[in-house]
């Protein structure tokens, strides 16, 4: 039961994280391009990237804090759920080329990411 909590109050806290950060983002760009959603996932993936090498490299802690961290956190926080929306949306309005921009640049972006991520972990 404790496993459940420690991934339900991270999932709590990375929501909440995306809400924050998508919404300030989106009232600062504006416009029709989802940024908010696409940097989200960008720095997510960063981030698991970074953690998860961290976890299982460097510090070996307990394997709730991967719970608590990249369960719960990261994957509130991530939003991928949002990202196949936005881009059926995108499609749907005609954005072809918008939605196609929009799905490549958050696989490789997110692959870069969460590369450089496990990269800067891993250095000693």
């Amino acid at each position: 039961m404790d496993r459940y909590l420690i991934v339900m109050a991270g999932a709590g806290l990375g929501g909440l994280a995306r809400y924050v950060v998508g919404t300030w983002i989106m009232t600062k760009t504006g416009g029709r391009f989802p940024l908010g959603t696409l940097l989200i996932n960008v720095s997510g993936s960063f981030l698991i990237g970074l953690v998860m090498a961290l976890l299982t490299e460097r510090l070996h802690l307990h394997s709730n804090w991967r719970l608590f961290l990249v369960v719960g956190i990261l994957g509130g926080y991530t939003t991928f759920s949002s990202f196949e929306y936005e881009t059926l949306q995108a499609v749907r309005d005609g954005e072809r080329w918008m939605g196609l921009l929009y799905v490549t640049g958050s696989v490789l972006f997110g692959y870069a990411a969460v590369w450089l991520g496990a990269m800067l972990a891993a250095r000693r």
